[in-house]
């Protein structure tokens, strides 16, 4: 390691430890398969309407 990346190395560092962490409601969410189930027909019904709409 040269003296030259050394300081650039440690600012990488100090930037990661401040990474903001999940809410416990995010993470929640995140694990709940009926909220996941819900999400992707939301979004497979808005790429259905966007198909539908290209073919007229």
């Amino acid at each position: 390691m040269t003296r030259e990346t050394a300081p650039f190395e440690q600012a990488q560092k100090v930037q990661a430890s401040f990474a903001t962490q999940p809410t416990g409601f995010t993470r929640f969410l995140r694990t709940c398969i009926p909220w996941q189930m819900f999400r992707f027909a939301v979004i497979n019904l808005k790429m259905v309407r966007v198909i539908l709409k290209s073919h007229h």
